[in-house]
């Protein structure tokens, strides 16, 4: 006999995320991906100056922050084959890269590592033990003995007053939780030395987009960054060292104890490595351009269909016809109406609701359902990091290497390639992934360096807009995954506007064949031991970072009352 079960609203995430799914003799049989917003960012653009969309997109979410803004910038330059200055992409590309280092931080420490990690077991851990097994695993400089026992001493304070915040609903002494004692202190001493490490990253962002989140400095043409060594009201040699500094402090976290916190989660739910693959079609997309027209990537990006590395297919530059004519939009299943055809092209994409209530076999979601060549894909760190092995991107190979070899050495068995496409698969990903991009940090801080070297201080170019209409595609291979955004421009203002973005792809609904979505798809066959505490579940949703808030958004056209906040 089937049991429903609902979780609604799902936490841990961003956004609002309702999910649906049937349970037969302790296995997922069939799931539903709802998310519960409506967007309207695209309705708000329209007739609007392209030069604004960025700063308005960006608001689309307080956690994925720049992605939008660059994303936005990205469409109208193409729209309008504009240069961007070499010192502008690489200034932009730190901003990415550290944005995206500080997102992975937090998503494993904070967002994903309590499905895994019983902070109630913590408490039963010797400082002694979790040292012990965190030095077998790497020399970072957090494992000491006295940095557990400071951690066992905050969680034993905390627990003891009673007000456990955001630790109140954990499924602490669940059957699915299999770290021993020293383990779960390990993980636990790290998850608090993360929210400073997350907060380093972040100042990287701060520093060169004068504030975060939602940094100031984006412009379409380049960026607002006015280089000069003489003036400190200019991004300086001081800032610029600063930015080093900060980078050189990231390095220890995330390729030590990260890295290693990973693998060693990952070798001790390896059984985990057999759920949660669902769709295997994977799409990335290049980023870090290198030139001024985005035809040269520091990091590779394409299509990976069926799982098969040996079919990979390049995505080589922004105007790319590949990832340019490949992308549609259903709305089958979405609460949206479109005026002609099941699915659209984002340049003709419409945004126009349409609430049935939830129905199992018709509409039930405010998410779009993209493909991609006809396909459903999946989109994220996993994507990617297939599409830069793929690509025979050499740190991507390294680190995919190394985690998997040290998983497999605290598994006591060789570890597949294969493994990875799993629930646990792409939590590893996405530490491979953030190793990736502290490197790539380094490496754009110096390309910076260097081109200010030889007397190039430009930072923009001015955009002209044409009467007549054009099209523009920008997209960024975001922390979640391809992010795109679509821009038609007529007689200088925004005559339409979508954003396809990484939530849309991997939280959609059935598409107009009714094929589920990767997170539909992904919870398949997931076991579930107990139907009250449906852990399981959650552990593959919150594999996918899911960000809610960028896949759908609120509007409310008669201007009600929200909330009220009141000074007494």
């Amino acid at each position: 006999m089937s049991t429903r079960i609902v979780i609604d609203p799902i936490t841990r995430i961003e956004g609002h995320l309702r999910i649906d799914v049937e349970v037969d003799a302790g296995r997922v049989t069939k799931a539903w991906s709802s998310g519960q917003m409506w967007r309207g960012i695209e309705v708000i653009l329209q007739g609007r100056d392209p030069r604004d969309a960025w700063a308005i997109t960006q608001r689309i979410c307080g956690v994925c922050t720049t992605v939008h803004a660059v994303a936005s910038v990205r469409a109208v330059e193409n729209a309008l084959k504009l240069p961007v200055p070499k010192n502008a992409q690489y200034i932009r590309n730190l901003i990415i890269a550290a944005h995206a280092v500080h997102d992975h931080i937090v998503h494993f420490y904070h967002l994903a590592a309590l499905d895994w990690v019983d902070l109630v077991s913590a408490l039963s851990g010797s400082a002694e033990g979790a040292s012990a097994l965190a030095a077998s695993l790497s020399d970072y400089r957090g494992n000491s003995r006295l940095a557990m026992q400071d951690a066992k001493d905050r969680l034993t304070t905390f627990v003891q007053s009673g007000q456990l915040g955001i630790y109140a609903s954990g499924y602490w002494g669940h059957p699915a939780m299999k770290l021993p004692p020293d383990a779960n202190l390990m993980a636990a001493a790290h998850y608090l030395q993360a929210l400073e490490v997350q907060r380093t990253a972040n100042k990287i962002v701060a520093i060169l987009g004068s504030k975060t989140p939602h940094i100031q400095n984006l412009t379409v043409g380049g960026v607002t960054n006015a280089i000069n060594m003489d003036s400190q009201s200019t991004l300086t040699l001081e800032r610029l060292q600063a930015v080093k500094a900060l980078i050189d402090q990231l390095g220890d976290f995330v390729h030590n104890a990260m890295m290693s916190d990973v693998a060693a989660v990952g070798a001790l739910y390896a059984d985990w490595t057999g759920y949660g693959a669902g769709v295997t079609n994977y799409l990335s997309v290049p980023d870090m351009p290198l030139d001024e027209m985005g035809t040269t990537f520091a990091l590779p990006g394409g299509y990976v269909p069926n799982a098969d590395l040996a079919a990979f297919r390049g995505i080589p530059s922004f105007d790319d016809a590949f990832f340019r004519d490949g992308v549609k939009e259903a709305v089958k299943h979405s609460w949206y109406d479109y005026g002609a055809g099941d699915a659209l092209h984002p340049f003709q994409g419409e945004t126009r609701p349409n609430y049935t209530d939830f129905q199992d076999e018709g509409k039930y979601s405010w998410i779009k359902a993209p493909t991609f060549m006809g396909e459903r894909a999946q989109v994220g760190p996993l994507a990617n990091v297939l599409a830069m092995a793929a690509a025979g991107h050499e740190p991507t190979t390294r680190h995919l290497t190394r985690l998997l070899t040290q998983a497999g050495a605290v598994a006591g068995t060789d570890i597949p390639l294969a493994a990875v496409h799993s629930t646990v698969g792409r939590i590893a990903a996405r530490a491979i992934r953030c190793a990736v991009l502290h490197e790539e940090l380094e490496k754009q801080w110096t390309l910076l360096m260097e081109n200010i070297a030889t007397g190039d201080t430009d930072t923009f170019n001015r955009p002209v807009f044409p009467k007549e209409e054009v099209q523009g595609v920008g997209f960024h291979e975001a922390p979640r995954g391809v992010l795109s955004h679509w821009v038609v421009i007529a007689d200088g203002k925004i005559r339409n506007y979508q954003c396809v973005v990484p939530s849309t792809w991997n939280a959609g609904p059935r598409d107009e064949q009714d094929r589920p979505g990767p997170y539909e798809a992904s919870l398949i066959d997931n076991p579930v031991a107990d139907a009250e505490l449906p852990l399981e579940v959650l552990r593959t949703v919150h594999s996918f970072d899911p960000c809610i808030s960028c896949a759908i958004h609120m509007a409310d056209t008669e201007r009600r009352p929200i909330v009220a906040v009141r000074a007494f």
